[in-house]
């Protein structure tokens, strides 16, 4: 049984920096590609930045250069450092994996989510 829990949410300010974590147990977070997704009140789900097996990462134009995307294969948990915080960044952010690698900005193609964790910057 693949499970992910979420934790780091919070309320910032615009500038702030917040460090979320994805805590995966059933599968190894190097085995898998996993994936940030965000989700804003009335918005589609939106992908943010994943880790590949390789170590390869990438991110949603709107974050790169303020988000980061790292694995620790010995906590197995892969984090996202976000900085700069902006308040279009407000939105519950869920980890996934069991995703197709050729898909894998497409919430659609993920088996396994984590519970969400909600992070709020105000202006």
């Amino acid at each position: 049984q693949v499970q992910l829990v979420e934790s780091g949410g919070g309320l910032v300010q615009t500038g702030g920096s917040l460090r979320l974590s994805c805590a995966c147990s059933g599968r190894t977070v190097s085995g898998d590609i996993i994936t940030w997704f965000r989700q804003a009140p009335g918005k589609e789900r939106e992908f943010v930045s994943t880790i590949f097996l390789s170590g390869a990462v990438t991110y949603n134009l709107a974050v790169k250069g303020r988000f980061t995307i790292s694995r620790d294969n010995v906590k197995n948990t892969v984090d996202l450092q976000m900085d700069s915080l902006k308040p279009e960044d407000t939105a519950v952010y869920y980890c996934a994996t069991g995703g197709r690698m050729a898909y894998y900005s497409d919430y659609r193609k993920y088996d396994y989510w984590g519970q969400g964790t909600q992070v709020t910057v105000s202006s």
